[in-house]
């Protein structure tokens, strides 16, 4: 038996991880003879890849904290072209990270590969202007957003709208019971998610705040125990930089977990991104906010153009959940917003009838799985 395509495949995150791992598993369901290389993280890995460097050299977000890594990025995408070149793989897809993917699209275009990108970059967002730079680096573009299809084909580029991949993520199947009986949790317990991040950049800048939200919410709510979900890449990180913390939290890095954690939780504070879609599947009621340097901060200001930064909220098209942001990441006002959840049924009730409409429109007519649409996608792309 002749060995089958080859498919170089690229992540540079843990939510780009998932996404890899998920898809490689519905690529292989259809093509068993496939073969995979590139660059990911463990999830991936496990599914057989050999990562061509450790992922987490690609994992920083934000235009100032990524200053002092352009040096190593620049050379880990010498050896990502350098890779690709000697092996001369059928198809290249890239997943998500902007920053390094499309450099390393247009730098690998000469060579003739065909090229997907997976997971649209938010041009609609902010800088608009970059959609003139994209076309020629991919042969098709895999979108996760609804609207995100007709707003490229409006720029000339052929996208193809394949689901949200968090309705794949089972954030929606936890059990309450066994999360409390594995951290040995009473009943009594009111358990708080608290999602800081999955990059190293992030979660520093929003446990401290966290902390001091947790001594004043305690004051009012003594039974609440904090929840930290984290990729395993940030785990030590946080794992430091709550040990001084009044309540100690608990801290999983086990998907599975999670979503218990989801199942018995009454609140959440969460980051912006794909992290409000998981916990809106999971019927959680949550504020999202956010703390970066305050450079970038000021830059995004004046680029950003859509009305909202939760993901809910834009899929909404309203103020679905509170978004406490920058200098409104503060203890207080994140303590009282928590208590109004914890306490006010109308605030959840109201959060949670409005997720069932936001989830609705992140399925791809006639599919079944986002993961089983992509493949779909590339397998196309493969036929001679």
């Amino acid at each position: 038996m002749t060995d089958g395509p080859l498919i170089w495949i690229l992540a540079g995150e843990a939510s780009g991880d998932v996404l890899g791992a998920r898809l490689m598993a519905a690529l292989r369901h259809r093509r068993p003879d496939l073969r995979f290389a590139g660059i990911g993280g463990h999830r991936m890995q496990e599914s057989g890849l050999e990562s061509l460097f450790p992922m987490q050299e690609l994992a920083v977000m934000g235009l100032v904290e990524i200053l002092p890594r352009i040096r190593s990025l620049s050379r880990r995408l010498d050896d990502a072209v350098r890779h690709i070149e000697a092996i001369q793989p059928d198809l290249v897809v890239t997943i998500d990270s902007p920053g390094f993917a499309l450099r390393l699209l247009r730098r690998i275009a000469p060579l003739g590969i065909k090229r997907v990108h997976y997971v649209a970059p938010q041009v609609w967002a902010w800088r608009e202007h970059r959609v003139k730079k994209f076309p020629g680096l991919w042969d098709r573009l895999l979108v996760l957003l609804p609207f995100e299809e007709q707003f490229f084909r409006r720029h000339g580029l052929d996208a193809r709208f394949v689901g949200h991949p968090v309705l794949q993520s089972g954030a929606d199947k936890g059990d309450t019971a066994r999360f409390r009986a594995r951290h040995g949790l009473s009943d009594k317990a009111r358990v708080l998610i608290l999602m800081p991040g999955s990059r190293r950049s992030e979660a520093p800048r929003l446990l401290p705040v966290f902390g001091r939200m947790l001594s004043l919410l305690r004051q009012k709510l003594p039974d609440v125990v904090p929840v930290i979900p984290v990729s395993p890449v940030v785990a030590e990180t946080v794992l430091k930089a709550t040990a001084d913390w009044a309540v100690r939290p608990v801290i999983i890095t086990d998907a599975h977990d999670k979503h218990d954690a989801f199942a018995a939780a009454e609140a959440a504070l969460t980051k912006s991104g794909t992290s409000t879609l998981e916990l809106a599947l999971a019927g959680v009621p949550m504020a999202v906010t956010y703390r970066v340097n305050p450079v970038t901060a000021a830059i995004a200001r004046r680029l950003i153009r859509v009305p909202y930064v939760a993901m809910v909220n834009l899929l909404a098209g309203k103020a679905l959940v509170p978004e406490l942001l920058q200098e409104q990441c503060r203890p207080d006002l994140l303590a009282a917003t928590v208590v109004r959840l914890m306490t006010d049924p109308t605030a959840a009730a109201d959060q949670k009838a409005g997720f069932a409409g936001v989830l609705a429109g992140l399925r791809a007519a006639g599919t079944t799985e986002p993961a089983d649409a992509a493949a779909a996608e590339i397998l196309e792309l493969l036929k001679p």
